[in-house]
């Protein structure tokens, strides 16, 4: 049987694996459309340097977590595909044979959903461009090149096979351990370290921005600081999670407290990408206040100086509606995705006569308890980058305050009523609890 008949097998699913299509390619749309749209804003002020910073500064806080969306979809089913690819591997297969049917089931699911995030992009270009900068609309200019939205959606595909290939590792090394169970995952210390060193570099670059002697490599400075910190996020979440679950899963005195630490352990990096879109809007959110408490400053001012805090109000308000909607689709896949992924515990749990209300806590813990810690320290972390910029008195000014713990309740309310909105998939899996092959 050829690669491509195996890949076309793979692809006809059962009914409760149809969600495992459709997630990945809602959540790459998702992406795709944010790119090309927060892309597009940006290069209509190449020829303005404190637009273009400003500019540089909103892309540097949305592209990294759009790139995290893109690597959590390439992964949302890769329990399941691991699990049919290891059954080959113990038949015969060869590695060949499993790295291109993991290569092609990923890179097909993600272009499926850039193409339909390029048309979002294209039919929502209008709307965008009424948006207006420096007193007049930004207009069509907001779309990009076809050339540049080539280039994006063949990125996406390309992540997403990276990200195939990666996870591939196990499957090729130990077939026999991804069936059973036993490649229990590792999260060294030095990711802690490694995060401390550069946000304590960022801190040092932001204190000597001043010194810096042309706008070009401010800007580069700017958009290079906010992107490495909110990238170590991502390199220590999973490592601060799982030290977190550890010492939960010894005090557990209640089966459901026990199940979400277990939960947690089980994949630190699956419940970092759970709860990572919120710890990414708290990042943003401290600018976000900044930016509202340094507008209320500005009081009597030329007409320019109004122009501009007005274009940076707009421009902080595009921010966070873009980031809660990369929190919402985050939130609403990776939630359905781990009910997917761990079919055969809750299964078994029911099996053994767990209330079905009982799974739902133990899974809105196992999220919401990790929410609290990584939106909090996103939070200081975002704090310590921003304080050489704007000091003290606009971290704590009441704007900067509201603003900062309006944006986390929004976020935690996103979460959370994307676990109200997966229990159905829950409740299906209970209901069709062996699914085709």
């Amino acid at each position: 049987m050829t690669t491509l008949r195996l890949a076309w097998l793979f692809a006809r699913r059962g009914a409760t694996d149809r969600s495992t299509i459709l997630l990945p390619i809602i959540a790459f749309a998702v992406v795709t459309a944010l790119l090309l749209i927060v892309a597009g804003g940006a290069q209509t002020f190449l020829s303005d340097p404190l637009y273009l910073a400003l500019a540089v500064i909103a892309l540097a806080l949305l592209v990294v977590p759009l790139i995290a969306l893109g690597g959590s979809a390439a992964r949302l089913s890769a329990r399941r595909r691991d699990d049919r690819l290891a059954g080959l591997r113990l038949l015969g297969a060869t590695t060949a044979t499993v790295a291109a049917l993991t290569v092609i089931e990923s890179t097909v699911l993600a272009v499926a959903g850039a193409l339909v995030g390029v048309v979002l992009a294209l039919v929502t270009a209008p709307l965008v461009g009424l948006i207006p900068f420096r007193g007049e609309p930004l207009g069509m200019s907001v779309l990009l090149a076809p050339g540049w939205i080539a280039l994006v959606v063949a990125g996406v595909g390309v992540l997403a096979a990276l990200s195939a290939v990666i996870g591939l590792r196990q499957v090729v090394l130990s077939p026999l351990g991804v069936r059973t169970r036993q490649d229990a995952p590792r999260m060294h210390w030095l990711r802690a370290v490694i995060a401390v060193a550069v946000v304590a570099a960022v801190y040092a670059a932001m204190s000597a921005l001043g010194a810096l002697d042309g706008m070009a490599i401010i800007i580069a400075v700017l958009g290079a600081g906010f992107g490495g910190t909110i990238a170590v996020l991502n390199l220590v979440g999973p490592w601060v999670l799982r030290l977190l679950a550890t010492g939960q899963a010894r005090r557990a005195r209640t089966p459901r407290r026990l199940l979400a630490a277990r939960t947690v352990l089980e994949s630190p990096k699956a419940a970092w990408r759970q709860v990572s879109g919120v710890a990414m809007t708290s990042f943003m959110a401290v600018f976000a206040g900044v930016g509202v408490a340094l507008l209320g400053s500005v009081g009597d001012a030329d007409p320019e100086t109004l122009q501009l805090a007005t274009d940076v109000r707009t421009g902080v308000l595009i921010t966070v509606i873009a980031s809660f909607l990369m929190v919402a689709c985050s939130a609403g896949v990776n939630q359905a995705a781990a009910i997917l992924d761990r079919r055969d515990l809750y299964v078994s749990l029911d099996r053994l006569g767990m209330p079905v209300s009982e799974m739902n806590a133990a899974r809105g813990r196992a999220v919401l308890s990790p929410l609290r810690i990584t939106t909090v320290g996103s939070a200081l972390v975002a704090g310590v980058v921003v304080f050489p910029l704007a000091g003290l008195s606009l971290l704590i000014a009441p704007a900067s305050i509201a603003v900062i713990v309006g944006c986390l309740a929004a976020g935690f309310a996103l979460v959370w009523l994307a676990l109200l909105a997966t229990r159905p998939v829950l409740t299906r899996v209970l209901a069709e609890p062996s699914p085709s092959l």
